[in-house]
């Protein structure tokens, strides 16, 4: 796949391991050693799963970890929206999954999938500019199909709680496809408008309030939606601030 050109599912390479440290880490450990990019890295098991601000991510046999290698996937000042293809591409796929299921599968900003607002996938992006010159991003999905951690801080869920014998190798199947159609909606960027409407179609808590916590503070007010580059936008009693990070709980609920 050339660097920064949109492709087809079938310009797109998998490997599946058995048991690593971490997939992001063993995809950008490819691209450090030359890998082109367009490469999924997948694992049965993680010994060492990452999820955002350092924290750990379960990662337990009978769920999804998978890493997508991009190699200068888009100019860096498009690269912001990049979390939001991931978003949709993960919700397209857990709603393939949950065909005929009545419960909601949902996005939370700015890429947490949920369903009836309980978390079932985490995504981490990663990027590194590599000693040849490119810039490398790994796009680290996390899913709960059979698996989900018991002492989480907010509401989780798992597939197989809807879905009668839920497999993450077709759930994977379906990420596959979807995620290389929304890379090429996304078009190095170049259509971020119509990923940005995708994302809003699928998001759920627009109009409703929240609060995101900073590294340094916390903000409360009403969720208003995203502007057009995925900046979460928030009306406070102060005015209306915008946010390109951080993370977000429903009041009603807690769910982070």
């Amino acid at each position: 796949m050339a660097a920064g050109k949109p492709a087809a599912a079938g310009s797109y390479r998998h490997d599946a391991l058995d048991e690593v440290v971490s997939t992001n880490l063993k995809a950008m450990e490819r691209a450090e050693g030359g890998d082109p990019g367009g490469l999924w890295i997948t694992a049965e098991r993680q010994t060492g799963g990452r999820a955002r601000r350092g924290r750990n991510w379960v990662s337990e046999r009978g769920n999804l970890y998978a890493s997508l290698l991009l190699i200068d996937p888009a100019p860096v000042s498009a690269m912001s929206s990049l979390p939001l293809v991931a978003a949709v591409a993960v919700h397209g796929a857990v709603t393939r999954m949950m065909a005929g299921q009545a419960a909601e599968v949902a996005i939370k900003w700015p890429n947490d999938v949920l369903i009836d607002r309980k978390k079932v996938c985490g995504i981490l992006l990663e990027g590194r500019k590599l000693a040849d010159g490119r810039f490398a991003v790994v796009v680290g999905i996390g899913v709960n199909v059979g698996f989900s951690p018991e002492s989480a801080p907010y509401p989780v869920a798992r597939l197989a709680d809807y879905v009668a014998g839920a497999d993450p190798a077709v759930l994977f199947a379906h990420l596959f496809e979807i995620m290389a159609e929304e890379l090429s909606i996304w078009d190095s960027g170049k259509g971020v408008r119509k990923t940005v409407a995708r994302w809003r179609a699928a998001a759920c808590g627009i109009n409703e309030r929240i609060t995101i916590n900073l590294a340094r503070e916390q903000v409360s007010g009403l969720f208003t939606g995203i502007d057009d580059a995925g900046m979460l936008k928030l009306e406070t009693e102060e005015g209306t601030r915008t946010f390109a990070a951080g993370d977000v709980f429903f009041e009603n609920n807690k769910t982070g």
